[in-house]
């Protein structure tokens, strides 16, 4: 073989190397690309986790009905500050959503950001003409959040944390749901009302709470209406203080048991209701006493009772899961009916219950100092929350979801005065999305807007100056000799 074969043979299977490790680094990176895009790992490492959806959010996407577009007509190009904080929100919030729905969802989210200034024509097409909005749409509705939707803005001046998701979760509830789910109100007995403001028996703030969740809220007076709506999906009935008649009494329990109703109930103490025998037939006992303990960690310095003991159960687990408590005042004692009859289609558990030190005063109308009386006192841990479901029609051998039904042993935790303290406002919210059927956690908390502030005096911003100039590039420069005199050697 010539020199000049051997020297083309060399050259060509150099070539053909090379080709081959060209060809392996694009196997290679384009296989990495497919594993990141299809099976990413993402750690979310911040104490609030403040990139990361919460359970509710992520349990709404799983089940989302239809396609929906989010159309973000904010910009970062502006010169307000503002502006661009929130931009860096929403679309650091709106790379979530769809990340998440990519995998975990049937229906298809997707997210346009347009400039109505710049694209007035595609604005025009999408039918979107304000700026600074995030507006969302299906074929069923659209919804158009603001920035004041998006913030909580303390004296109308500074903001305060970022509810982008729960202002766009419910939002996406609305465009993508046929219908809302009804929640009606009971009236007519003395019951708290959901359009007062009153801080000690007003119900404003569940109301808002209830509608931004995407639910229809109506009241409804049993005595004049003489008849439960056919769309009625949950009765809530809070502190009667009066008592039902006897037809009203059978309304509810045709409610419940030929409807499948779902029923939420809370009892304050000293008043007589009248559905006893309603809740005798779904194995729950309100007892007429009033609870008082004497541990002091279930106490606060005013006397009331803090609640710590949960059994594990979709309203409790965010309970558990984050250590919360829930802060009541008059409570009165709510336990299943251990002499009920047998039932298999009937599941009655207690779920939120006072310390083993409680006790139910039963003489608290002539007592003026609550003292425990063996023998007829209740002692223990006493239930304040407790659940029924009827899991199949009676008589009938189908496994077919039944009536719902839950009893407070107070109102007071739902007050406007009271619902913003401990665990109060998820309990009782997660207590309505298992009475309507959505048995996920519904606590969405506003994330907090965190600012940081550099303070340096001149002296040290000489020194820091120094040593970004000279110190760094010295310690590379010296590196770089280090490096060469010990390849020259």
């Amino acid at each position: 073989m010539s020199y000049s074969d051997s020297f083309r043979t060399a050259r060509w299977l150099r070539f053909i190397n090379l080709l081959l490790q060209a060809l392996l680094f694009l196997a290679l990176f384009a296989g990495l690309n497919y594993v990141a895009l299809n099976h990413a790992w993402r750690f979310d490492v911040t104490a609030s986790h403040r990139h990361s959806l919460s359970p509710e959010t992520k349990a709404y996407l799983e089940q989302l009905e239809r396609d929906v577009t989010i159309i973000v007509t904010l910009t970062d190009n502006g010169d307000s500050e503002e502006l661009a904080q929130a931009y860096r929100d929403i679309t650091a919030l709106l790379r979530e959503y769809t990340y998440y729905t990519r995998g975990h969802s049937q229906a298809r989210l997707t997210v346009r950001y347009v400039d109505v200034y710049q694209n007035r024509r595609e604005a025009e097409a999408l039918g979107v003409e304000q700026p600074n909005v995030v507006v969302l749409q299906s074929d069923r509705g659209r919804s158009v959040k603001t920035l004041d939707d998006l913030y909580v803005i303390r004296k109308k001046v500074s903001r305060e944390a970022f509810r982008g998701e729960a202002a766009i979760t419910a939002a996406l509830l609305d465009v993508s749901k046929a219908e809302k789910k009804k929640i009606f109100f009971l009236a007519g007995h003395g019951e708290m009302s959901p359009d007062s403001v009153d801080g000690a028996r007003g119900l404003s703030q569940l109301r808002d709470q209830l509608r931004q969740r995407n639910y229809d809220l109506e009241n409804l007076d049993l005595n004049l209406a003489r008849r439960i709506p056919d769309d009625a999906a949950l009765l809530i009935i809070p502190a009667p203080e009066r008592r039902f008649q006897p037809f009203e009494e059978e309304l509810l329990r045709q409610y419940l048991t030929t409807r499948a109703g779902r029923v939420l109930l809370m009892v304050s103490p000293g008043n007589q209701f009248g559905l006893e025998n309603l809740l005798f037939d779904w194995g729950i006992r309100v007892f007429d006493n009033v609870i008082y303990d004497t541990d002091p960690q279930s106490l606060t310095d005013n006397g009331e009772l803090l609640l710590r003991h949960f059994l594990p159960h979709p309203i409790t687990q965010v309970l558990i899961d984050n250590g919360l408590y829930l802060l009541a005042g008059p409570t009165r004692v709510v336990n299943e009916d251990i002499g009920r009859a047998p039932d298999d289609g009937l599941s009655v558990k207690k779920l939120i219950a006072t310390s083993p030190t409680a006790w139910g005063e039963s003489d608290y109308r002539l007592r003026s100092r609550p003292e425990y009386t063996p023998g007829q006192d209740l002692r223990g841990q006493l239930g304040v929350l407790v659940v029924s479901e009827r899991l199949k029609p009676a008589n009938l051998p189908l496994s077919v979801p039944g009536g719902r039904l839950a009893v407070f042993g107070t109102a007071d935790l739902v007050t406007n005065n009271r619902i913003i303290n401990g665990g109060n406002f998820p309990v009782v919210l997660n207590t309505v999305s298992w009475a309507i059927g959505r048995d996920t956690q519904l606590n969405i908390p506003a994330r907090p807007i965190e600012r940081f502030q550099l303070s340096l005096s001149q002296e040290e911003l000489v020194r820091l100056r120094l040593g970004l100039f000279f110190i760094v590039p010295g310690l590379a420069a010296l590196l770089g000799l280090l490096v060469y005199w010990t390849r020259r050697n």
